[in-house]
């Protein structure tokens, strides 16, 4: 199956321009912008569909398009000089990614791949940047985007830093399920296997397993075939908030 790229006003089905609006209006870079600046962003806007496990873009691409979710994940992730991926986050609809290589004009830090069936929108980098020029609100936004970015960046420093094993675990269970979780009967449930969890902390499959089932024998999660429910969140933060490094 191959990708589909159309101008949203020739996408057929429910008004994609409606679809658009609701993105943009419930993202943060572009909430609370100005109902005429949006139809303009929204008549720039593209559709694309993606299978699962398409590669959106890939690390050093060219910065040609700000993204945005409007169904289905997107996962970001980095391969070090040594080959080994390392994934960075998890976008849902609503999220917008890809828009450090279209400010800079550099290729991609990162590269994207669709988790599930996913539909986008992009918007092409010299159309974006016409309306940044033009619009001073829009550049503001931008700003309050990079500075949420550079303190996510930072967790990540910190996390990698000054937390030992088991709170880098635990703190990242918790985002994650705060951020991509859906609340069921025993707590909120998150759709990642171990290997990518794994992943996400650049840490082996084993020491993850070792860790969850631990923490399954005491209660706090359950585990089950590509998820993990965090059953009891207290107890994680409490796990996360003992920081530290081992004894000397």
């Amino acid at each position: 199956m191959t990708t589909e790229v159309r101008a949203m006003a020739g996408q057929p089905g429910p008004d994609p321009g409606a679809a658009a609006r609701r993105l943009l209006r419930q993202n943060y870079l572009f909430s609370g912008l100005p109902d005429a600046l949006l139809d303009r962003l929204v008549a720039q806007a593209q559709w694309r569909a993606c299978v699962r496990n398409e590669v959106i873009f890939a690390q050093g691409d060219e910065g040609d398009a700000l993204y945005g979710v409007v169904s289905g994940r997107v996962r970001i992730s980095t391969t070090s000089p040594e080959g080994r991926e390392v994934y960075l986050n998890i976008m849902g609809p609503g999220d917008t990614f890809g828009e450090i290589a279209v400010i800079d004009g550099l290729p991609r830090t990162a590269g994207a791949v669709a988790l599930d069936a996913s539909t986008l929108i992009f918007i092409r980098r010299n159309e974006f940047l016409a309306t940044v020029e033009s619009e001073p609100k829009l550049a503001m936004h931008l700003l309050r985007l990079f500075c949420q970015r550079i303190r996510w960046t930072s967790d990540l420093v910190e996390e990698s830093s000054f937390l030992f094993g088991p709170a880098r675990l635990a703190k990242r269970l918790l985002v994650l399920a705060a951020l991509h979780g859906e609340s069921g009967p025993d707590g909120m449930e998150l759709a990642i296997s171990q290997s990518e969890l794994a992943q996400f902390l650049n840490m082996s499959r084993q020491l993850v397993n070792q860790q969850l089932q631990e923490w399954r024998s005491k209660g706090w999660v359950s585990l089950g075939r590509g998820r993990i429910v965090v059953r009891d969140a207290e107890a994680l933060g409490r796990e996360a908030g003992a920081a530290a490094h081992p004894p000397p």
